[in-house]
């Protein structure tokens, strides 16, 4: 148990998921967001709404965040860094928001307001946009702040029933030196450290591999939680499809995907699929749009539904019936692993898109379990921190 309860910022904070994920043992002392509709419904589930403050990134100083934190978490967006953007990276108007968050930081070193730890979230994609440079370049503001740090792949799938591959990167102060048996180790891990990673970690400078840390949280154990056993049978928010609406979606589909259908008809039992509509080529070129379904039990990465982005479907096989909908707002909230009591937006698309734009709360909560935590309580002199 800490011996006190440590504090946090937190930025870009949506509706508070990484708050969730840090859980009780952590006190959020200033979180800020820019979105109107999510900072309602952050403050529907906090108990603490003051500290938000809603405005731009861009517009804060250092005098609108209070005290000293332990940890100042960063989900700065994604859609700039993401394989599926435009490829603006860091110069984005989106994801370059990442500056002036920034700024702010070295705003507090300044002012010896310094966080003990820096975390940020964002896509993998970070790792290769504009050739690796925009991940060299916050690699580099660490250390030009006086930070170690270092990065970890975690992909939510191992914790709730769904594929979402993420990057966090995270940075601790380095006149503090934290470290800690098995927080830490000498070579890279193949659980949380994927040839992406390497690669990108490959192409960085000597000066700042001289800071970079192999971090090392424990293996999280095997999940129990499946996609089928989180399916509402009487969702709130969505409803079936039509008879036709379902036939037109198994037309959409190619040969491979109709049969994986027709194999799950076959199991005699309940199959629970995934499907997203994605715009392929078709046999002589053209475009056409595909229904692609998976049954491994696992939902696809949710999305927000911007920018023409598609909304996930169900679809239920039971012997011959086949039925499918839209996944439900609570469906997407348990596949974060938010709890049943979260308060969601009643809109559809404003729920999907809070949950599609969010970090999954597991997630989070094992960072801090076996990193952010131990760190905080170790105090290891700083010429015992392996470069």
């Amino acid at each position: 148990m800490m011996a006190t309860t440590p504090t946090f910022y937190e930025f870009f904070a949506g509706a508070g998921m990484a708050r969730a994920g840090l859980g009780a043992k952590w006190r959020c002392v200033f979180s800020n967001e820019f979105d109107l509709k999510k900072s309602v419904v952050y403050r529907k589930n906090w108990k603490t709404p003051d500290v938000l403050k809603v405005a731009d990134v861009g517009t804060l100083t250092t005098a609108d965040v209070p005290g000293v934190a332990d940890l100042a978490w960063a989900s700065f967006p994604c859609q700039d860094l993401s394989l599926a953007g435009a490829g603006a990276g860091l110069k984005g108007d989106r994801s370059g928001t990442f500056w002036p968050f920034w700024r702010l930081m070295q705003g507090l070193i300044e002012e010896g307001r310094a966080p003990k730890l820096i975390v940020l979230e964002n896509v993998c994609g970070t790792l290769t946009s504009h050739g690796g440079k925009d991940f060299a370049a916050i690699c580099s503001t660490f250390v030009k702040a006086g930070y170690y740090f270092g990065a970890v792949i975690v992909d939510a799938v191992r914790f709730v029933p769904h594929s979402r591959p993420r990057l966090f990167v995270i940075g601790v102060r380095d006149d503090l030196a934290l470290t800690g048996p098995n927080i830490t180790t000498e070579e890279p891990s193949a659980l949380w450290h994927p040839r992406g990673l390497l690669n990108a970690y490959d192409n960085l400078s000597a000066k700042v591999k001289d800071k970079w840390l192999w971090w090392n949280p424990s293996a999280p154990p095997v999940r129990a939680t499946t996609f089928a056993g989180l399916i509402e049978d009487n969702p709130v928010g969505v409803e079936w499809h039509t008879a036709s609406e379902t036939a037109d979606l198994l037309k959409m589909m190619s040969d491979i995907n109709r049969e994986k259908v027709n194999k799950a008809k076959a199991t005699g039992r309940r199959m629970v699929g995934t499907v997203y509509k994605r715009t392929r080529r078709d046999e002589v070129g053209r475009k056409v749009q595909r229904a692609e379904i998976r049954f491994d039990d696992i939902a696809g990465c949710l999305r927000t539904p911007a920018g023409g982005s598609s909304r996930q479907v169900i679809m239920i096989v039971d012997g011959e019936t086949v039925r499918s909908r839209l996944i439900s707002p609570r469906e997407t909230a348990r596949l974060m692993g938010l709890p049943d009591t979260y308060e969601l937006p009643t809109n559809y698309n404003e729920a999907y898109h809070l949950t599609g734009d969010g970090v999954a709360v597991p997630v989070v909560r094992h960072l801090a379990q076996h990193i952010f935590e131990p760190l905080l309580l170790a105090r290891i002199p700083r010429s015992r921190v392996a470069a």
